[in-house]
């Protein structure tokens, strides 16, 4: 290799890595994940995932693919905020899926949404007053990370 090219690498991978100060965000929305299901009985999985249905973190149970449930709840909030949208020109917060089997709860959290799942016994007034928090929590989490390190980012680059 050249030391012409080995420069230019060097170069490249200095403009191109994002170096971020704390914990990663996925590990304190995981964090924040374990806590919900701690505070909540009968919770019995969570996922946070980005409005195109990337996955960013979850505690589901093992039976459940993460990255399915994260393109789920993808679409079903995108769906949401239309629904909302037309039927009262209005913003969207959460949607409520009540099933034989248990509930499905997506909170809006910034770019992302918060998905819970919980058996058919759980009080739904606590879960809403538990999870509505930690989806801004979330949400103010992963802001900040994000704005952290596209600072830090363009700093370096000038």
């Amino acid at each position: 290799m050249t030391a012409r090219k080995k420069l230019l690498g060097d170069l490249m991978g200095r403009l191109t890595k994002v170096t971020m100060s704390g914990p990663e965000p996925n590990a304190a929305v995981l964090t924040e994940l374990k806590a919900l299901r701690d505070r909540v009985p009968r919770l019995t999985g969570a996922l946070v995932a980005s409005n195109d249905g990337l996955l960013v973190a979850h505690d589901l149970p093992p039976q459940i693919e993460p990255n399915g449930m994260a393109a789920m709840a993808a679409s079903q909030l995108s769906l949401s905020h239309r629904l909302a949208g037309t039927a009262h020109g209005g913003g969207f917060s959460e949607v409520v899926v009540h099933g034989t089997g248990g509930h499905v709860v997506i909170y809006a959290a910034g770019w992302t949404s918060l998905t819970v799942l919980a058996a058919p016994e759980v009080n739904i007034g606590r879960l809403h007053l538990e999870s509505r928090p930690a989806a801004r929590a979330i949400a103010d989490l992963l802001t900040s990370a994000a704005t952290d390190a596209a600072s830090e980012q363009a700093t370096k680059t000038h």
